[in-house]
């Protein structure tokens, strides 16, 4: 995510999810290292705070989702060689939109691991270009970083598959353009888990829903995307960011026979908090621009 200025809008925005907002002068999230942890079956945490990312573990090798910036990709590697596993061993790089704090260190992730990168249709021109085609932020240059070829090109609920594991990537777009979320399946002590990897819901400070020259659907695609995450079934509420799902509470609250991370109700109100933002902040456009 990015933020370049406050409104008061995005303040009640931020009271209501508790999700960091950028100022001009810190245009980046103030982060710090988290230990890592299994949240369920194969599936991992390996990020920070506050940027998330995942390891899912297959006997043919793992997945990583969201390589965040090129200065964390370290502390991913840490935290999966903590865990017991091999950062070589990722055979897969995934993530959940192209914005830096997500796709900024896929080129060093690449070239340390040799992965294969997997994007969205429509954000691979932003990774391509080190995000100077992202509509809303290519000329800022806090926020491009080294451009990265993707290996293979993803379209709406294309599966991904890895040894005994299958995600499919749903297009949510509005956030970016090609705006993923990932689902997938985990079993646990015999049981069998849906897993909503969120990717993100958020209409940025300075976002346009109407009247956009250069992302004139963005409105009907946050709309769909609202639509596409109500669909789906959740077991395991998770996301691009900590914040959206509670990560550090749950991880506190977590015990070998009790695990918060199985948390539907959260992902039903978190998508219904987010959908309501997002027809209040389209109706204020909709009146100011009438």
């Amino acid at each position: 995510m990015y933020r370049k200025k406050f409104t008061l809008h995005s303040l009640m925005y931020l009271f209501l999810s508790c999700l960091p907002f950028f100022s001009q002068a810190n245009p980046y999230p103030s982060t710090k290292p988290f230990p890592p942890f299994k949240i369920i079956g194969n599936l991992y945490y390996v990020g920070n705070n506050d940027l998330a990312s995942y390891l899912i573990v297959t006997p043919q090798g793992n997945i990583l989702i969201n390589s965040s910036f090129e200065k964390d990709v370290p502390a991913i590697k840490a935290s999966i060689e903590k865990l017991g596993f091999k950062f070589s061993d990722t055979k897969i790089l995934l993530i959940s939109h192209a914005h830096s704090d997500h796709d900024a260190g896929s080129a060093l992730v690449k070239n340390e691991t040799h992965a294969q990168y997997m994007v969205m249709d429509k954000d691979v021109p932003v990774v391509e270009s080190g995000g100077k085609t992202d509509f809303q932020y290519g000329d800022d240059p806090d926020n491009l970083y080294q451009p990265t070829h993707v290996d293979k090109i993803l379209h709406d609920n294309d599966e991904v598959t890895l040894g005994n594991v299958t995600l499919v990537a749903h297009l949510t777009a509005g956030h970016t353009k090609g705006c993923t979320t990932w689902t997938m399946k985990v079993n646990d002590h015999n049981q069998t888990y849906d897993v909503v990897i969120l990717g993100s819901p958020n209409v940025n400070p300075g976002y346009k829903l109407v009247n956009n020259t250069v992302y004139p659907e963005m409105a009907i695609d946050f709309a769909h995307a609202f639509q596409v995450l109500k669909s789906l079934p959740c077991d395991i509420f998770l996301g691009a960011h900590a914040g959206y799902f509670n990560m550090e509470q749950k991880y506190n609250q977590k015990q070998p026979h009790q695990n918060p991370f199985i948390d539907p109700e959260g992902y039903k109100n978190y998508v219904a908090l987010k959908e309501q933002a997002f027809q209040t902040e389209l109706q204020k456009q909709q009146q100011d621009n009438s």
